[in-house]
């Protein structure tokens, strides 16, 4: 291929990619439809400016490493001890989930499609069991569902994407090779030990890495980190075909658990990274996309994608989550958010190229098929999924910060941690790219400004937080969510930086506090007696929460009962306008409001417990 003309492509490709992350931007739509149209419009099948064909096999490889970053990024941004309490369920929908669709996928392809045998039905069935992580997570992301079903659905979408690869490539063999027997499992056994030994050891050579100090620079780590996990992919699939994304995933989630230095800095260089590997492959394999292949499928292929959207995925969802503590409503969304993406997509045209090769017939009813998933699934998905969420409620009330300061930052990320959403309002466009980058949403503009506060979502918080460094911009932000806005008094907490301004938050009833007289009275109450503040020293490993009791399973019990984590405390319980202090005997109450320290996750692991 003429060099000039692959750089024309990659250019081209970059340019669309601008367009398209503009286009979501300004429409509030998921960019993996911009650029799924861009890819189809700039192809054969239309403009025939970009034709995937002339890569040859480097496609596969570009796709290949894309894919490996892509799901690495994924598991960077899942830390496993902050979400415990969804571990059994997320891992459950990675594997009864995925069996239940690539099973309901098979059986209906087999029955509807004619021309379509078993095998063949089997590996649609097995390459549709993936949700795309490259459309889920930008996706959760965009519409700010609670944390707990955002989570589950971003660890469904790293961990279930190499699930589904591993019983593809099975799939595959089994056509090709005819695998029986102890031949099946060891293929698929080997492929699983392989890819988790490789994500394992990665795992611990970059945390050996990056802890020898001043050594290693920021740039070293992300150079390093990128070499690692496209090494790991490879040195995987050399010693297991397909097992190369788990080892992937696997790497990632290690990473993202892990103390590690320069943690910040290579999510920070992996989101760049990963958007312009989206945007390559996405409008790559769409300009690959051939309509005679979707049209010969007839309106029988629209019938299997609609009973994999409406009857497959959800009895994989509901199928998974028997006695967890999701709610049907939550149960719900995650059933109607199913998209799929690259992995399928760049494996089936794979598959079909090899089907081809040697003779097998259906490779490119295979393709029409998953493209065809792919499109419906992807457009329904990011053009309804904001109003399916909002008629099922589960985008929750925000906590909007003003201000994006060290307080206001750390306060993000302690709200981020416990599970809350949380907007930061900011007049500094350098403060609010610091905040994005971590995942944090923020709002650039002057907090003073009605419009700006209603685009962050002040008619709906659940709470307003000021804490500028300035008493007229917090005096002022509370007084406008009070009087404007009428969030209740209990709703607005404001920091004074000035002692002497307190009186005037205090006499417009604004709950308010002074670092400096907080401090002293901290300070005194620590020297001489140690004990009474002991709470304070919980710092930055622990949480002091509050709980609501709506778990009807702890109604009833007395604290005793309940099988509370070692390191956790009740301290207080408030019911109505009477508070008492926790002892074991107390009995609790549906709708208490209860008060917990804990170490670690403790506190956390209490609300699981008590929260429903």
């Amino acid at each position: 291929m003429d060099s000039i003309y692959f750089l024309e492509m990659v250019v081209s490709v970059l340019f669309m990619s601008m367009v398209a992350q503009t286009l979501s931007k300004r429409f509030k739509v998921p960019v993996i439809i911009f650029l799924l149209i861009e890819g189809i419009l700039v192809g054969p099948e239309f403009l025939n400016f970009i034709d995937p064909a002339t890569f040859g096999d480097g496609l596969t490889a570009i796709v290949s490493l894309s894919v490996a970053v892509i799901v690495f990024d994924g598991g960077l941004h899942i830390d496993v001890k902050s979400i415990r309490p969804i571990q059994k369920t997320a891992l459950k929908l990675t594997t009864i989930g995925v069996l239940i669709t690539f099973l309901g996928a098979t059986l209906i392809t087999y029955l509807l499609l004619d021309d379509v045998n078993i095998k063949l039905a089997a590996l649609f069935g097995a390459l549709v069991a993936a949700t795309g992580p490259t459309v889920i997570t930008p996706l959760v992301r965009n519409i700010h569902v609670n944390h707990k079903v955002g989570k589950i659905l971003e660890i469904e979408g790293v961990f279930n994407d190499a699930a589904s690869v591993i019983i593809a490539a099975f799939t595959f063999e089994w056509i090709v090779s005819q695998l029986y027997g102890f031949e099946a499992v060891a293929f698929i056994l080997q492929r699983l030990v392989i890819g988790t030994i490789i994500g394992l050891l990665s795992g611990y050579l970059l945390k050996n890495f990056l802890s020898r100090g001043s050594l290693v620079t920021d740039q070293t780590a992300r150079f390093f980190t990128l070499t690692l996990v496209m090494s790991s992919y490879v040195i995987s699939e050399l010693l297991g075909n397909e097992s190369g994304i788990l080892a992937a995933a696997i790497f990632g989630i290690v990473t993202g658990t892990s103390n590690i230095p320069h943690k910040q800095a290579l999510k920070e260089f992996k989101s760049d990274l990963v958007m312009m590997m989206l945007s390559i492959i996405f409008i790559l394999l769409a300009a690959m996309l051939d309509f005679q292949d979707i049209i010969s499928l007839g309106f029988k292929g629209i019938i299997v994608v609609l009973l994999l959207i409406f009857i497959v995925r959800p009895m994989a969802v509901f199928g998974s989550t028997i006695n967890s503590r999701l709610k049907t409503n939550e149960k719900i969304f995650i059933s109607f958010i199913g998209p799929r993406g690259v992995v399928p997509a760049s494996i089936a045209t794979y598959f079909a190229v090899k089907l081809d090769s040697m003779g097998v017939l259906g490779g490119q009813t295979l393709v029409g098929l998953v493209f065809l998933t792919v499109i419906i699934t992807v457009v329904m998905t990011g053009t309804l999924a904001r109003r399916v969420a909002n008629f099922l409620g589960v985008i929750p009330m925000e906590i909007l910060i003003i201000g994006g300061g060290e307080v206001g930052k750390i306060l993000a990320e302690r709200f981020e941690k416990r599970g809350e959403n949380v907007v930061v309002v900011d007049n500094s466009e350098e403060k609010c790219q610091r905040l994005l980058k971590q995942g944090i949403r923020a709002i650039h503009g002057d907090a003073e400004d009605i419009n700006v506060l209603k685009e962050a979502g002040i008619e709906k918080a659940k709470y307003v937080v000021a804490t500028t460094d300035q008493d007229n911009t917090n005096l002022l932000v509370s007084q406008i969510a009070k009087s404007k806005f009428n969030r209740r008094e209990e709703q607005i907490v404001a920091r004074v930086n000035n002692v002497e301004n307190l009186h005037a938050f205090w006499d417009l009833s604004i709950r308010s506090m002074s670092p400096q007289m907080t401090t002293a009275l901290v300070l005194d109450n620590m020297v001489g007696k140690p004990s009474m503040f002991s709470m304070c020293e919980v710092g930055e490993e622990g949480e002091i929460l509050e709980i609501r009791v709506t778990n009807p399973k702890v109604a009833g019990k007395a604290i005793k009962e309940l099988n509370l984590p070692e390191n956790s405390l009740l301290l207080m319980i408030r019911r109505g306008d009477k508070s008492f202090i926790a002892n074991g005997n107390l009995v609790l109450e549906y709708d208490d409001l209860v008060t917990v320290i804990g170490e670690g996750d403790a506190a956390k692991e209490v609300a699981d417990i008590l929260y429903r």
